[in-house]
């Protein structure tokens, strides 16, 4: 079959049933988070764990039901597809805790903020993934395109992890904070969870609205590279809506258990980079390969593999890194000590 036929039909998984089930167990976990996030509350490291490995669990369960009803290809793409997606969160995550930090949100209301940047991710997220299933029913030339996204993205991420330094946030430079402040007035203090409150006759916003939209146009930037992501593991649009929905649902849980080592992993950006250098040159040589057939393709198991070993190798990179700064800042306090002690105490 021509290599163009072949795009403009695209196999999936997702029979009407399917997709039902899923979105109707979607807008029934995102219910129970917003009746939890409704009283707020400071976040104990039990509750978050308890809820991540809920969140953990969840997708595991759905990995083996499309091995057992689907075969071991589908289940194998669902999991390479939910190892990308869940590696690129937790640089959400870390957006997100600079964006919480600047904004000086109240810990009660982290949770309900994070809950706003989880549904806007994922209606994003369904909208980049329609429009990349359309894409890709017009050609096999989308690959090319879906991979140029994902190398110059690899670029950008690896030039900004070698430069390092501090990541800052400016709230009065960013575009949506000052284009809601222009058209409405904003009040200094935070009133709960409420968005707007009504303040001399007349409807203002509250900080809450404002950090809400900047961590919703947060959401369009990573949709924009994780969408072409995980069509390079599988080019199914509902393995591709899942896998993202999944990664997504535990962000708010798994934030609270991650918040103090999410700086620690220092090395995480050089390794999202280089996952999605790899994943874009998959999409071209899997472009390639419908012209050339000579041309190999990457396996999905074996891209499994490669994107768990960078993860691995930058994590303990990351470990080691800081264990090796400890050693060096604990030798240089009695250094610091001696010097700063005085001629009759050295004397004595």
């Amino acid at each position: 079959m021509p290599v163009e036929a072949a795009a403009a039909s695209l196999n999936t998984i997702g029979t009407p049933w399917l997709w039902a089930a899923t979105i109707l167990g979607l807008l029934g976990l995102l219910a129970v988070d917003f009746v939890i996030t409704r009283r707020p509350h400071a976040v104990s490291m039990r509750e978050a764990i308890g809820w991540t490995v809920f969140y953990l669990a969840l997708p595991i369960a759905f990995g083996f039901f499309v091995w057992a009803r689907f075969g071991g290809t589908p289940a194998a793409e669902f999991f390479t597809g939910y190892v990308v997606e869940k590696s690129l969160s937790v640089d959400n995550l870390f957006v997100f805790m600079l964006l919480l930090a600047a904004f000086a949100v109240p810990a009660q209301l982290a949770q309900r903020v994070l809950l706003y940047g989880i549904v806007g991710a994922l209606v994003l997220r369904a909208i980049f993934i329609a429009l990349g299933a359309a894409v890709l029913q017009t050609g096999t030339w989308a690959f090319v395109l879906f991979g140029a996204i994902l190398l110059i993205t690899a670029v950008k991420v690896m030039r900004d992890a070698v430069r390092g330094g501090e990541h800052e946030i400016d709230i009065d430079q960013m575009r949506s904070v000052r284009l809601l402040r222009r058209f409405m007035p904003v009040t200094q203090e935070y009133h709960g969870s409420r968005l707007t409150v009504i303040r001399d006759g007349a409807r203002t916003l509250t900080p809450m609205a404002l950090v809400v939209a900047a961590v919703f146009m947060t959401d369009i930037v990573f949709a924009v590279d994780s969408v072409p992501a995980v069509y390079g593991v599988t080019e199914d649009p509902y393995l591709v809506f899942a896998t993202n929905a999944f990664a997504l649902l535990g962000l708010r849980a798994l934030y609270f258990v991650l918040h103090n080592a999410l700086s620690s992993l220092r090395y995480l950006n050089h390794g999202l980079a280089l996952i999605l250098a790899f994943i874009g040159v998959k999409l071209v040589l899997h472009w390639a390969h419908g012209v050339w057939p000579a041309l190999p393709e990457v396996p999905t198991l074996l891209s499994l593999g490669i994107i768990i070993g960078v993860l691995v190798i930058v994590t303990l990179a990351s470990i080691a890194a800081n264990r090796r700064d400890a050693r060096a800042l604990a030798a240089a306090a009695p250094d610091e000590q001696s010097e700063t002690r005085s001629p009759a105490e050295t004397n004595h």
